[in-house]
């Protein structure tokens, strides 16, 4: 057997162990969430990426306005960031709190003022994986990754060696409180988007867009 078929040959098997190893994280239920007690495992179309929700229907049609909480960094110790630094999960922080105002804006009239017309999004922070610098470029296109990636893309899970980003969404009527849904999200690009692929963050941000988006979508 020739070098360059032993190398290609563990090169293929070290990278079947780290797709079998990063299939996809578990998102946590987060028990230092407010309503961590009401969410259920979510067994819908979305439950790869939305695991835990309350149930439940809402008429948001009801409601016309919105204010959103200062994005919160979750401390427990069942977080999910790794070896995140500090200063990065600050940046995902503010990141979320931009794109959250500028999405619900053009559904709802930003205000501060507490009504029965109004909802308050609080939002959690609570884990995110960076991009693998070069592989998660390269895993796009080489002989292994390349068609891992694309059913995963077809599938809208998540990619090889991508980044991602796990918060909370807990919404309540704002003049009262009353907890109206929450859930807990996992996410991250389309499996086959490159340019999400360079940048440490640049797949959590990207995620965040999808999120945010997604949280629009869920509020009409």
């Amino acid at each position: 057997m020739s070098t360059q078929t032993q190398v290609f040959r563990s090169s293929l098997l070290i990278l079947s162990m780290v797709i079998a190893g990063c299939a996809g994280t578990p998102t946590a239920r987060y028990a230092g969430l407010s309503s961590a007690e009401k969410l259920q495992s979510n067994s819908g179309d979305n439950a790869h990426n939305q695991p835990w929700r309350t149930t439940g229907q809402i008429d948001w049609h009801k409601y016309s306005e919105v204010m959103v909480d200062p994005v919160v960094i979750y401390q427990g110790a069942d977080n999910q960031f790794g070896d995140l630094s500090q200063a990065d999960r600050q940046e995902l922080a503010d990141y979320l709190y931009q794109r959250c105002n500028e999405v619900l804006k053009t559904r709802f009239s930003p205000t501060q003022r507490p009504s029965s017309k109004a909802l308050r999004v609080k939002l959690t922070l609570t884990g995110a994986e960076t991009t693998t610098p070069v592989l998660g470029t390269f895993t796009k296109f080489d002989l292994a990754g390349g068609p891992y990636n694309i059913v995963q893309s077809i599938r809208g899970r998540e990619g090889l060696m991508n980044g991602s980003v796990s918060y909370a969404v807990e919404i309540y009527q704002a003049d009262n409180n009353q907890l109206l849904q929450a859930w807990v999200t996992k996410e991250y690009p389309n499996a086959m988007n490159v340019s999400a692929s360079f940048g440490s963050l640049s797949a959590a941000k990207v995620g965040i867009d999808k999120g945010t988006e997604q949280l629009l979508s869920q509020l009409k």
